[in-house]
């Protein structure tokens, strides 16, 4: 079998001799995850030819925050990949002997996706309520609760996983993302309450991923405290590839149903 010699291999050739390792699954979903955003954008943004003008903009910011994603996981798989390389040693025969612990992990550029599309995500429930003047307390409520919940999240990723600026961060962070969950089963279900009827399950889907789909990020969060942050990304790329995608198109199909009824007319106006 021909192989290179070591002195020669890139570091994505040296990364793949990882295999099925919880290092290397990592690496997978990495890539996995630039391919899924990177579909999921296209397909948002060619679903806005089927919207109403007035829901046109609901496509265009689910396959923003694709598009966004797709361009950051690509950063961040270069960061893993060269971080995994540079912690394996290699036989003479260029298998793998051990994975060392990678001295960084992309933690800042996940962050920074997050602060761009986490607000974006959570915002579509304004735009889908088209509430106008109305709907801005909604707007800067869900905006600056989930800013606040990323924040003290990242200071608590940058800490010593297990001391108490970890842990205090961290249940900030929780008690942001529960005071979000409550706006939008409160304020944002009685502001909708006035659409119809077929669009309330749709729009119960989009909180469920709220809810339910962003439970896997403390968790996941929790996982640094076995020792090996590779389990953490793990969570977070198929946390990111569900809630992203899957949460896009839920608020494509919403606005779907709300664009047939503007057309047919029997879409009723906010009290």
């Amino acid at each position: 079998m021909f192989s290179l010699p070591l002195a020669e291999m890139s570091s994505t050739m040296k990364a793949l001799s990882a295999g099925l390792s919880v290092e290397g699954i990592t690496m997978y979903l990495f890539w996995l995850g630039i391919v899924g955003m990177g579909a999921g954008a296209l397909y948002l943004f060619m679903m806005q030819g089927s919207l109403t003008k007035t829901y046109k903009k609901v496509a265009i910011v689910a396959g923003i925050i694709c598009a966004v994603a797709c361009f950051h996981y690509f950063r961040m798989a270069n960061i893993y990949v060269e971080a995994l390389a540079n912690a394996i040693t290699l036989n003479e025969d260029g298998t793998l002997k051990e994975i060392g612990k990678l001295a960084a992990f992309p933690t800042a550029y996940r962050y920074i996706d997050w602060l761009i599309t986490v607000p974006l995500m959570v915002l579509e429930f304004p735009l889908l309520l088209n509430l106008g003047k109305k709907g801005r307390p909604l707007f800067w409520s869900l905006g600056i609760v989930s800013l606040a919940m990323l924040v003290f999240a990242w200071i608590a990723e940058t800490s010593v996983p297990g001391t108490g600026a970890w842990w205090t961060n961290y249940v900030i962070s929780c008690f942001c993302w529960i005071a979000m969950v409550g706006i939008l089963f409160t304020q944002v279900t009685k502001a909708a309450a006035f659409l119809p009827a077929n669009f309330q399950g749709t729009l119960g889907v989009m909180k469920g991923f709220i809810l339910i789909g962003w439970i896997i990020y403390p968790i996941g969060f929790l996982l640094a405290l076995t020792g090996n942050e590779s389990t953490r990304e793990i969570a977070y790329n198929i946390a990111d590839v569900i809630n992203k995608v899957g949460f896009g198109v839920a608020c494509v199909v919403a606005a779907t149903i709300l664009s047939k009824h503007e057309e047919a007319g029997t879409l009723p106006a906010a009290d």
